[in-house]
């Protein structure tokens, strides 16, 4: 059976938590999506038109440049890949990361956080990042999910 990974970016810290226990409950190893340039928290400020996310969300083809340029994916068939929704679907440095990667063949279960929507089409939206990836849409980890009710979900995906 092939290794699993948990590959998230985490803006505030709330998403790293929550793949921190999706790690450990699946036994997966984990790897932090880290931009080359840390977004501030006047860089996240959703209600400010100018600022960093909000213009990065507008422009459907910008790409956030990531701190490491590769991530060795070889040994890995499943990969939780996480984030925190933003505008209704995913941060466009997940874009960033799928593209820099090989996915062919592999299954990419998404899982999210989120203060208020869930995933919209991010799964649909995602796809043609991912060329031959079996992209599935998770679930939303807010607050803190026991170690069971991961096992339970981890089970049900049959992954």
């Amino acid at each position: 059976m092939s290794k699993k990974l948990v590959a998230y970016f985490s803006a505030s810290g709330v998403t790293r938590a929550a793949a921190q226990n999706l790690a450990e409950a699946a036994g997966a190893d984990l790897y932090e999506i880290r931009p080359a340039v840390p977004y501030t928290d006047a860089d996240l400020d959703w209600t400010n038109g100018k600022s960093r996310s909000s213009v990065e969300m507008r422009d459907k083809t910008f790409r956030p440049p990531l701190a490491e340029k590769k991530t060795e994916l070889s040994g890995y068939g499943v990969i939780f890949l996480g984030f925190p929704i933003w505008w209704y679907t995913a941060p466009s440095i997940i874009r960033t990361f799928l593209e820099a990667g090989d996915f062919a063949g592999k299954t990419v279960v998404l899982f999210a956080t989120s203060g208020g929507s869930g995933f919209g089409s991010t799964a649909k939206d995602l796809q043609g990042s991912a060329p031959g990836a079996d992209i599935r849409e998770g679930r939303l980890l807010n607050g803190r999910p026991s170690a069971a009710s991961l096992k339970k979900w981890l089970d049900a995906l049959g992954v």
